[in-house]
């Protein structure tokens, strides 16, 4: 890590705070010219006390992953690259809320900056077109049966050029779907308010399963689901409560999987797309 900085010249802490208006996400901001990992940073900060809702923001990362350990590919200056403290009131096994609300929160601010209509694959990704355009890793630390905080990672193409990843990772960018360049702070703050409204909503009982599962484009395709050293082929039914995948299998049977890579049926291990923090 390179220490906290004022940024490049279109991310500082004075632009993300001016206009924010939020009561939570972003009061707090930790600006990163280069770090690690975003993720591993606010793990570290969310075990010492770190209040909920700060914002650990970096320009670049040098070690950004994501599900699975891939790795994420993101040149200074490109992209949207944070992690939330959140210290959600929900049990563990229900975690996957928030991940769920990070990514509504993400497709609906994406919509309202730029006026691109995004989808959702199961479990964490964003697609524009039909290509990867984001990812959201959200890691947890319980303690007995109680969730101490969660950090939601997100990872955002904002404005990479087309050669800056190679082919197989069949991944996009706003600023190549819009063939213009996308201001990162007006984009940031929005994600922000979307995320306290539906942080809000979930603090009120109001769960965005229905939403998100609305969302997936994955649901209803003939898909192979990658399980570590397993692979599982068959029709993509539903989600359930936990966030779970319901396949029906060629013989009938219904598997539900917790996690896993999910790529349409006709590809035979699914392009090596890389996720969030």
């Amino acid at each position: 890590m390179n220490g906290r900085c004022m940024g490049s010249a279109d991310l500082s802490v004075a632009k993300i705070l001016d206009g924010l208006g939020t009561r939570c996400m972003g009061r707090r901001v930790l600006l990163y010219r280069r770090v690690d990992s975003t993720n591993a940073l606010a793990r570290t900060l969310a075990a010492q006390g770190e209040q909920e809702g700060t914002l650990v923001l970096a320009d670049e990362q040098t070690a950004g992953r994501g599900r699975l350990d891939r790795r994420w590919i993101a040149p200074a200056g490109t992209s949207l690259l944070l992690s939330l403290i959140l210290r959600p009131p929900v049990q563990p096994e229900h975690a996957q809320v928030v991940t769920m609300l990070a990514a509504l929160a993400l497709r609906d601010a994406i919509l309202a900056c730029t006026g691109l209509t995004a989808r959702l694959k199961w479990p964490n990704d964003l697609l524009l077109s039909g290509r990867k355009a984001g990812g959201i890793l959200t890691e947890l630390r319980v303690t007995g049966a109680e969730l101490d905080y969660a950090v939601v990672g997100i990872g955002l193409n904002v404005n990479m050029p087309a050669d800056a990843l190679p082919p197989s990772f069949d991944a996009t960018s706003l600023q190549q779907q819009l063939g213009a360049v996308v201001p990162r702070v007006p984009l940031l703050q929005e994600l922000l308010r979307r995320i306290e409204g539906r942080y809000a909503d979930l603090e009120q009982g109001r769960w965005p399963i229905s939403e998100w599962a609305a969302a997936l484009e994955t649901i209803g395709q003939r898909v192979r689901v990658n399980c570590g050293t397993e692979s599982h082929v068959g029709l993509a039914e539903a989600v359930d409560d936990s966030g779970a995948l319901h396949l029906r299998l060629d013989n009938g049977c219904l598997l539900g999987l917790a996690a896993g890579d999910a790529c349409p049926a006709t590809h035979p291990d699914g392009p090596p797309t890389g996720g969030a923090r």
